[in-house]
């Protein structure tokens, strides 16, 4: 059976590719690549050497509230401030900025077009105080009060297996 071996890119749907470029790159510092010629607006970006992301305008296809992608980023404490100055940290699908018991730092964000991004820090990563006492940070894991237990789980869980 041929088995799926990683993820090569994400695509993610904007409203205004302009703004959504200016984003992904000035604030995530993703560096651009050439797309296809394709016949719509489109951008590709490059996460390493072997992912990407695409992100494509269309009108009326509205984004998902809990859907999202993850990046893992280099200075989580940088990252933190800037997007709260630019006030799109989004606490409501799936909670405040928390350490995850892996260690992981995590926060939610939107882009422009109102897609959601979820940041990561490595586990271990410095974290600065002032984020465990800003308002946006709570302790633990995210509770949806759903009580709904199915899937697999672990105490040893993690976003960074190797």
């Amino acid at each position: 059976m041929a088995r799926a071996l990683k993820i090569n890119h994400v695509t993610v749907i904007v409203d205004n590719l302009e703004k959504a470029t200016e984003f992904y790159q000035n604030e995530l510092g993703l560096e651009p690549l050439a797309a296809f010629r394709f016949d719509y607006p489109v951008m590709f970006f490059k996460f390493n050497d072997e992912q990407q992301l695409h992100i494509s305008e269309w009108e009326n296809d509205p984004t998902s509230f809990r859907g999202h992608i993850c990046v893992e980023v280099d200075d989580f404490n940088s990252i933190f401030f800037r997007m709260k100055e630019l006030n799109v940290i989004d606490i409501n699908p799936w909670g405040k900025v928390r350490k995850l018991p892996d260690g992981a730092m995590q926060m939610f964000v939107r882009d422009p077009a109102g897609n959601l991004v979820e940041i990561s820090s490595v586990p271990g990563s410095e974290v600065d105080p002032l984020i465990f006492q800003d308002e946006l940070y709570e302790e633990g894991l995210y509770v949806s009060n759903r009580n709904d237990f199915r899937g697999f789980r672990s105490d040893t869980a993690t976003l960074y297996h190797k």
